[in-house]
């Protein structure tokens, strides 16, 4: 019998947001597709869910043929330990890693007690092609997107990594995801991660790539300019058939770059959402030049409570950082946070603090203008993900988490900085408020 284990290591997670956990479960619910698969786990272990006796008795039972281990910017402290651990209570597994660090920086995992990296594409197919070629005695085969190990080192790929159009995506199997530690995370809104507090979150990978091509911004780079998107059709019947496995869901986190760049698409969705007696509340993420008036009412009027946009900074002197599409001026910005009041839509901003242009002086006032307006920020740091090198160690690495300077900075600025990040919040949400709790939840 052919068993894949498909694994997030556990780690304590310096930034929380279930969309970049699903993955996980794309790549599970694909692999369930694949001939000569017969049983795939799914487990989630980056959530404070899952200590390393919990993970020691996985790998000793399972008795794996393969295993997928997730990677990211914020959890390579742990991968050693668990390499480790796989070597040592699961011998004769292949163990391959996926994800956006080794998209981004594949070079730097050639280090590490693994059999193979997938470096580029989409996750599903490095993974899977690399599951078929272990399953056919064959791991050391040559693949597209994928770095091999053999027996004299580490092959190159054949060539890109191969990528799905939108029906070929296999979604999430809501039934093996671990909401509780995941409404954990997110119950303290002063984190300001991305979840709304003591509600259940159902996320729908909605779309891949983004034409905008932010320099900060590694989805350009590991899905590509060109956006690929579910249609709405099956869109509303995974929510549906989630539901009904799952009669708990609360609200819906539309997981997608920039929700609204197919404006058409957008309207189609909100107005077949209208015609639905029993919507759930829903969220998205998108940029302030992809929403207009007319579209955030009727977001508005569809269930949408809360829009988060790449709001970056409205000094002036940082706009050469971003692309031309995202630079926002205040009456702009005031404009849009009046729609979404008069839309009862909470309007979330992310500030990126220390942004090459910017001073801090320019970034308080972005921060102190939005609060202004009622509106939440949600601060990240500035980093520079262009800068990933392969010799880099894993302490240097781990950096790269939008939480710690990557670079050298003068200990004032450095504070300054870390005040945005790490300092009290004065606002916290009561968007949940407007989202009712499902029947079978107990009371917040």
């Amino acid at each position: 019998m052919s068993k894949i284990l498909v694994v997030w290591p556990p780690h304590v997670p310096g930034y929380f947001n279930a969309g970049h956990h699903t993955p996980l479960f794309e790549v599970a619910a694909h692999l369930r597709r694949r001939p000569g698969v017969e049983h795939v786990d799914a487990l989630d272990g980056g959530a404070l869910n899952v200590n390393w006796k919990d993970l020691g008795a996985t790998l000793h039972q399972g008795r794996y043929d393969v295993i997928a281990m997730m990677n990211d910017y914020d959890a390579v402290d742990g991968f050693e330990r668990f390499l480790s651990y796989t070597r040592e209570l699961c011998p004769g597994a292949k163990v391959v890693t996926f994800g956006r660090l080794s998209a981004l920086n594949p070079g730097h995992f050639v280090r590490y007690d693994l059999d193979a990296v997938v470096r580029s594409g989409d996750p599903e197919c490095g993974v899977g092609d690399y599951v078929e070629a272990v399953l056919a005695g064959d791991p050391e085969r040559p693949l597209p997107g994928v770095q091999v190990r053999t027996a004299e080192g580490w092959t190159a790929p054949t060539g890109p990594g191969r990528t799905l159009e939108p029906d070929q995506w296999a979604l999430p199997d809501v039934r093996e995801i671990p909401y509780d530690a995941y409404e954990r995370l997110y119950a303290r809104d002063e984190r300001k991660f991305c979840g709304i507090p003591f509600r259940r979150e159902l996320v729908v990978p909605t779309a891949r790539g983004c034409p905008v091509g932010c320099s900060y911004c590694d989805v350009h780079e590991i899905f590509g300019l060109r956006e690929r998107r579910l249609s709405v059709d099956t869109v509303l019947e995974y929510i549906a058939a989630a539901r009904q496995a799952e009669p708990s869901f609360e609200y819906v986190s539309f997981y997608a770059p920039t929700f609204t760049l197919d404006r058409p698409w957008t309207r189609e969705l909100c107005h077949r959402l209208l015609d639905l007696p029993d919507r759930l509340p829903w969220k998205c993420t998108t940029t302030v030049p992809h929403l207009e008036e007319e579209l955030v009412r009727l977001m508005g009027a569809a269930g949408c409570v809360r829009i988060s946009v790449g709001l970056e900074t409205l000094d002036p002197d940082g706009h050469s950082s971003l692309p031309r599409s995202k630079r926002v001026h205040q009456d702009k910005f005031e404009r849009l946070a009046r729609w979404c009041a008069d839309s009862g839509i909470e309007l979330n901003a992310f500030v990126m603090v220390g942004l090459p242009g910017t001073s801090p002086e320019g970034t308080d006032a972005t921060v102190a203008f939005a609060r202004s307006l009622d509106v939440r920020v949600r601060p990240t740091l500035y980093t520079p993900l262009h800068d990933l090198r392969p010799t880099m160690t894993t302490a240097e690495v781990s950096r790269y988490n939008r939480h710690t300077l990557t670079t050298p900075t003068a200990p004032d600025l450095a504070e300054r900085h870390y005040e945005h990040i790490f300092g009290p919040e004065p606002r916290v949400t009561r968007v949940h408020e407007r989202v009712p709790r499902a029947a079978a939840a107990a009371p917040a």
